[in-house]
């Protein structure tokens, strides 16, 4: 396998880079402090990605989006996430489900999404059912042309901006291998229908300026039409989603774990103690060395598996890998750069902690560490357990 890029991956890579050097980087410290991005500086950020034709680049080209392959997308996720989520969501990554929209569908949700018009989140999550997702009870009942929703969400990124919600209610019931599961469908749900509300949900040390809500249904009415795909097959939509996003939160951790060496590369080279650049102690250096090491394995494992989501071929378990590793190899390497700078690594006047406590996260969202080891080892275990 090559994993040289092309020119055109190399030109990608270093306008995405400019991209969040120029239009980003500079607002980070003042997101953070303040805990929120500016209705002004969101609309600046998504009109400057529209401009640079980075907004929706995960969708594709027939509706508008970028049209790239799935290795080029995880090299622009690990560009932009070398700044906060609460900034790089704005060069917005529409959820890729909404791929089936159908008939008015379309129109009304998948096409202004791609071209910037209008902004969707993904309602899944609940506070009985994180990683047990099975576990929702969000429920839809039929009534009429209609379905009456009751339940709640929380956890939900971004819902605060978000025109509408893809929410995942319980439909139906059925026996599987002796165990009763849910049958799920997914909704497009506006904000404002009635009986939805959105509350902001509460604070987060990671990703200042991100926020999560919750969301909650009191008989919220939704016609049929709003139904995305069909009926009692939401876990078809949203797996889809979930599998590719564990590899691009990969990308994401790699970006991180890289930015956070870059900034120890240059402190260990600029910072003097004992009368010598504190690079030049092998306490130091040997820290560098294996945060290079495992960032470049890290890399190639999430390159890898996006190369083989192209292909086709790539696996629950082999997305699991990339998600595991990288978002572990992100925590040790984020802590050895707090190590490297000392105290100042934990002074708000720099990066550093930044890059420490948004880290902290990634071990967690999209599937967490123990989730990721679930899957692989089951895939490991099935060819010999039937």
């Amino acid at each position: 396998m090559n994993f040289q890029l092309t020119q055109e991956q190399e030109m990608l890579v270093e306008a995405v880079r400019s991209f969040v050097n120029k239009e980003l980087l500079p607002y980070e410290e003042e997101v953070d402090r303040a805990d929120a991005v500016s209705p002004e500086l969101a609309a600046q950020i998504r009109g400057k990605a529209i401009a640079a034709g980075f907004y929706a680049f995960n969708m594709p080209e027939e509706v508008g989006g970028g049209g790239l392959d799935y290795l080029s997308q995880a090299l622009i996720e690990r560009e932009l996430s070398k700044v906060s989520w609460a900034l790089h969501v704005f060069v917005a990554r529409p959820s890729k489900i909404l791929m089936a929209c159908k008939d008015e569908q379309i129109n009304d949700y998948l096409l202004p999404c791609v071209q910037g018009e209008k902004i969707d989140c993904f309602a899944l999550t609940e506070p009985g059912a994180g990683s047990d997702a099975n576990a929702i009870k969000t429920r839809a009942v039929r009534d009429g042309d209609d379905f009456v929703i009751n339940g709640s969400k929380h956890f939900i990124s971004h819902a605060g901006h978000a025109d509408f919600a893809i929410v995942f209610a319980v439909t139906d019931t059925y026996e599987h291998n002796g165990r009763k599961r849910n049958a799920v469908t997914a909704f497009l749900v506006d904000r404002g229908t009635p009986g939805m509300t959105v509350r902001r949900g509460p604070k987060c040390v990671s990703n200042r300026g991100y926020h999560t809500y919750e969301l909650f249904f009191d008989d919220c009415r939704v016609p049929a039409s709003k139904v995305l795909g069909e009926v009692d097959k939401g876990w078809e939509v949203a797996n889809a989603w979930l599998t590719a996003g564990r590899v691009m939160v990969a990308a994401n951790c790699v970006g991180q774990a890289q930015r956070a060496l870059d900034l120890s590369l240059q402190w260990s080279a600029d910072r003097k103690q004992f009368g010598q650049a504190i690079g030049s102690y092998q306490g130091v250096s040997f820290k560098l060395a294996d945060m290079a090491t495992q960032i470049r394995a890290a890399e190639l494992l999430t390159l890898h598996t996006a190369w083989k989501m192209d292909q086709g071929s790539m696996t629950d378990g082999e997305a699991g890998m990339a998600k595991l590793f990288a978002s572990e190899v992100l925590g040790k390497v984020a802590d050895e750069a707090v190590q490297i700078f000392g105290g100042m690594g934990l002074m708000d006047e720099g990066p550093v902690e930044r890059i420490w406590r948004n880290a902290r996260i990634e071990r967690i969202w999209e599937g967490t560490s123990e989730i990721q080891r679930h899957i692989i080892s089951r895939e490991l275990l099935r060819p010999l357990l039937r």
